[in-house]
């Protein structure tokens, strides 16, 4: 299992959502990210999910 990492920013640059997530596989770890911004309506916010390599996954502006 690696560490994820999935931060949402508004249009101010102020952190809404900041978290860490384990998940076995980028693609994993990829529908986990989408799910959470899903859940709490963050799809449309500039956001990112990085790898613990810092490559991004998901990303929003």
């Amino acid at each position: 299992m690696k560490m994820y990492t999935l931060t949402v920013f508004s249009k101010s640059g102020e952190k809404l959502l900041d978290e860490s997530f384990n998940a076995a596989t980028d693609d994993e770890a990829k529908r986990i990210g989408e799910e959470r911004l899903s859940n709490e309506g963050y799809q449309n916010y500039t956001h990112r999910c990085v790898t613990p390599d810092a490559n991004l996954l998901l990303f929003h502006r």
